[in-house]
């Protein structure tokens, strides 16, 4: 299979995305505005509009993909790019949130600790590995390399799938001890 010209003029820009969104957001996360100096209220509504964000990113990847087993590959594509704008708009409202508000720490106990903890830190690690996965999917359709296009799609669905309901599902078991 051959690398198309697109493939090979994005393939830097996507190993830099990749790289620089999840230093930038690290970065971000531990910084307060207020610490700034600047006078601003938290923004602690936001958490339930990125976890809704988040669910419909599911939805829409779901519909996608029948979409394109039906054949109806426009309704696919346009499904693909409103779970990347979505997948956007999370990342900015998380941040600005992160930015405002201190973190709400975990306050359940036993087991469910273990299970939190556990559906987090994947949900963290694959939110990263999804970044340059879900961009090489688009960039291989988008060149119209669909057999390359469908190979990692088969990988990127499910990965991205899972990130998009465990967003939801942190979102739930934190929600309890969110103080507003």
């Amino acid at each position: 299979m051959e690398v198309s010209n697109l493939e090979q003029k994005y393939s830097k820009l996507i190993i830099a995305v990749s790289i620089v969104i999840p230093i930038f957001v690290a970065i971000l996360f531990g910084v307060k505005l207020r610490d700034l100096g600047y006078d601003v209220a938290p923004l602690n509504f936001l958490p339930p509009i990125y976890a809704t964000t988040n669910g419909i990113t599911a939805v829409l990847l779901i519909i996608g993909v029948i979409a394109i087993k039906n054949g109806k590959r426009k309704l696919h594509e346009i499904m693909m790019t409103g779970a990347i704008a979505l997948s956007v708009a999370f990342l900015v409202m998380y941040v600005a949130y992160h930015m405002t508000s201190d973190s709400t720490p975990f306050g359940g106990e036993g087991v469910i600790r273990y299970v939190y903890f556990f559906i987090l830190i994947t949900h963290i690690i694959l939110s990263i590995a999804i970044i340059p996965m879900v961009l090489i999917t688009y960039v291989r359709a988008l060149a119209k390399t669909f057999d390359r296009h469908k190979k990692i799609s088969r990988i990127t669905f499910p990965i991205w799938l899972y990130v998009a309901i465990t967003g939801v599902v942190v979102y739930l078991m934190i929600s309890p001890y969110y103080v507003y």
